[in-house]
């Protein structure tokens, strides 16, 4: 184990939003690239891939719902090859906003996969960098939508893959402007990715859902940042913030294009009133 009891990050939400068991599991996450809305075929690791992806844009919802979408980015990803260390930026959906942002700098946090280690070298160049965000596991133990990206990493690299989990507590363009100007000083040179986990539109009726995602992956694509967090309360996407975040660093990284990999919501699944789920690719 890499990090003692005490830092160790437990799943809240194996079970629930994914198979429990390592066998379940991975049984599951190729049901999700095979599934009639994942990419139909596993994953390959280039192992001499380019690795041009800076960002990534993945949905957190359970993966009987999401996971096809997921599957998408987590494909593209295994064909650009291997990073060192993944820094996963998700939203607060319970944790009040009394500070912008939350990190945990040590340990690692565990799935019925394996687990994670935290790179404690990135991490502790954030913290340093900017002093208003605090430091601590205890921030994240009700978080799901940080936790639901692991294991399809974890499938894909194993128990190798440094991670750097940071959850946006105050979804502010202020917020996010800062936390993508120190990822994009801190990661410089390194080889490393940025995951923006988020859904989009929750509880409209489909066809209002389409046109309402439709607009805030515009933004993503046309590298708005400051025009997504605007539009994305309005139209109640969950993960505006770390988008944005993630914009802002990959531009500063040397990225120079958005594109999406696939589109889904849970309507396709079951449901009149939905919610939307895409998985997009910022690259050098």
């Amino acid at each position: 184990m890499v990090g003692g009891a005490d830092d160790v990050r437990m799943p809240v939400v194996a079970g629930q939003f994914y198979e429990g068991t390592a066998e379940g599991l991975r049984r599951q996450i190729e049901e999700c690239y095979l599934g009639r809305l994942g990419p139909g075929e596993l994953p390959q690791v280039r192992e001499d891939g380019p690795r041009r992806i800076v960002g990534l844009v993945a949905p957190h919802a359970g993966y009987m719902y999401s996971g096809g979408t997921a599957a998408y980015a987590y494909g593209h990803l295994a064909e650009d090859g291997v990073p060192e260390t993944v820094v996963i930026i998700g939203p607060s959906h319970a944790m009040p906003p009394y500070a912008p942002a939350a990190i945990q700098s040590r340990g690692a946090w565990l799935t019925p996969l394996g687990e994670s280690p935290i790179d404690a070298e990135i991490a502790s160049a954030i913290t340093s960098a900017w002093p208003d965000i605090v430091d601590g596991m205890r921030y994240f133990s009700a978080e799901h939508s940080l936790e639901v990206q692991l294991p399809f990493l974890q499938y894909l690299y194993g128990e190798s893959l440094k991670i750097v989990p940071i959850m946006i507590m105050d979804s502010t363009k202020e917020t996010a402007r800062r936390l993508g100007q120190v990822l994009g000083q801190v990661l410089q040179g390194r080889n490393a990715v940025i995951v923006a986990s988020t859904d989009l539109s929750h509880d409209f009726p489909r066809e209002q859902a389409e046109r309402a995602d439709k607009e805030l992956i515009g933004r993503m694509l046309d590298w708005d940042p400051d025009g997504l967090v605007e539009l994305g309360p309005r139209l109640r996407m969950c993960g505006y913030a770390p988008v944005a975040a993630m914009l802002h660093a990959a531009k500063a990284l040397g990225a120079t294009e958005a594109k999406m990999l696939a589109y889904s919501h849970s309507g396709m699944i079951v449901g009149f009133r939905v919610v939307g789920y895409v998985a997009v690719s910022v690259e050098r």
